[in-house]
């Protein structure tokens, strides 16, 4: 079934995580009520028992045992880690070029928008920052630097104040794509992004060497924040992989400039996804003498720019209640991961395990194969995303209390928390509203 927009199935499924969500079988008034005390109950807890910081960031961590860590940093098993990136980019790009035009019948979408994007978040939970590992781009620095006979890391230093800002620039180009452009499934647009970031990236790398991918590569930059929420990690002493609270490897998040951008296109894109399909957003974008694309790019860019708003004034009166604060922005930037990965999960649950299984059949040769059936009902769907969203924010709470008592006097410590507090009731009420209003 085609539309003006083209393949109506693919565009509505691929570009927006789990279709509507304002039928959802939940109480609003309980799900509100349950948030807020969660939110509530663990600051106040907080305040009341945790006066000293507990995390060690990067220091902290149980060593695995010596054959895991022979096996993890073996030479066969990083070479087998690139072919696998490698070949799995070589397969979308064939399917592009040669597969069938129809996105129902050609799996390059699915596996771009699914198994890569969403997929990246459980296996960078599990495994780490796992993106650094399989990137098919840094393989192919690495191989015309061995033909040229160039050291890979040879190149000009990263400016300091470029930080992480060409991988926010780059998720938010990849989102883009994915929610606003007209066409995001033909093989004609992923094509191009392909190639044009493909291009950029590897003359970044040329000029920088291959430390260029660590910190604007978008989807190392998007693999390496969310794998701080990892219970697998690498001591910075010594290079040994650990074991430690997920709290360790957030609390280890490099203070760079671009890590307040680059969270705030995480959370604002996700949260644009959720409302992109409300009937009053659709009838807004169709009649918009602006048109379809730019009324929506407008809509995302709005997403991404209020959640940077609320965010920084967060910042500024932070900075007022506590007094003098380094590095007021990225000081407690790190906390939102975990709020991004709540979103995450509630906003692609559905799309992942479903549209997921279905892509790799269509990749082993099946026909336009049926999607399987949600593993979870109607309530307990509801229930998981009102979880992830939740918990996330508690997480934050956590991940802001601890820095907060070791950045403020003791006196200060708890005041100046409050307006973190109020951010992550706003983010909070934003999310489930989306969800259930």
């Amino acid at each position: 079934m085609t539309g003006p927009e083209g393949p109506v199935r693919t565009v509505s499924v691929l570009a927006h995580g789990v279709g509507s969500q304002h039928d959802l079988p939940l109480s609003p008034f309980y799900a509100f009520a349950g948030a807020f005390t969660a939110l509530f109950v663990s600051f106040l807890a907080l305040g009341l028992l945790w006066s000293a910081s507990r995390f060690r960031g990067d220091r902290a961590g149980r060593t695995l045992p010596d054959a895991v860590q022979r096996l993890a940093d073996a030479r066969p098993t990083r070479i087998a880690a690139r072919v696998l990136g490698a070949g799995a980019a070589l397969f979308v790009v064939l399917q592009l070029l040669l597969g069938p035009e129809d996105p129902e019948h050609n799996p390059a979408a699915g596996a771009l928008y699914v198994l890569f994007w969403v997929g990246l978040v459980p296996a960078s939970l599990l495994l780490g920052p796992v993106w650094r590992l399989l990137n098919p781009l840094r393989t192919a620095h690495l191989l015309v630097c061995r033909a040229l006979r160039r050291d890979p890391a040879a190149g000009r230093p990263l400016p300091a104040r470029l930080g992480m800002w060409p991988a926010a620039a780059g998720l938010l180009a990849f989102t883009w794509l994915e929610l606003v452009a007209p066409d995001p499934a033909s093989a004609t647009a992923l094509l191009l992004f392909l190639a044009v970031y493909t291009a950029i990236h590897l003359m970044g790398a040329a000029r920088h060497g291959a430390h260029w991918f660590d910190h604007a590569d978008a989807f190392e930059v998007y693999s390496g924040l969310l794998a701080r929420l990892s219970p697998l990690g690498r001591r910075r002493s010594d290079r040994r992989l650990v074991l430690r609270s997920p709290f360790n490897g957030l609390d280890a998040t490099a203070q760079v400039p671009g890590l307040v951008a680059t969270v705030c296109v995480m959370l604002g894109s996700t949260a644009y996804d959720g409302f992109s399909d409300a009937p009053s957003w659709i009838t807004t974008v169709q009649t918009s003498p602006l048109g379809r694309t730019a009324a929506a790019t407008l809509g995302l860019l709005g997403a991404v720019a209020m959640v940077a708003a609320l965010y920084t004034l967060c910042a500024g009166a932070t900075r007022l209640i506590s007094g003098r604060l380094p590095h007021p922005l990225t000081a407690f930037a790190h906390s939102l991961v975990p709020i991004a990965l709540g979103y995450l999960v509630a906003h692609y649950f559905t799309l992942f395990v479903t549209e997921g299984p279905r892509t790799v059949m269509m990749a082993l040769g099946a026909d336009n194969p049926a999607a399987p059936q949600p593993p979870l009902g109607p309530g307990a769907l509801a229930t998981l995303q009102v979880a992830a969203i939740v918990l996330g924010h508690v997480l934050g709470v956590v991940a802001a209390h601890d820095r907060s008592v070791r950045l403020f006097p003791p006196g200060r410590a708890v005041a100046g928390q409050l307006p973190l507090l109020v951010l992550m009731i706003a983010y909070t009420l934003g999310g489930l509203t989306l969800l259930i209003a």
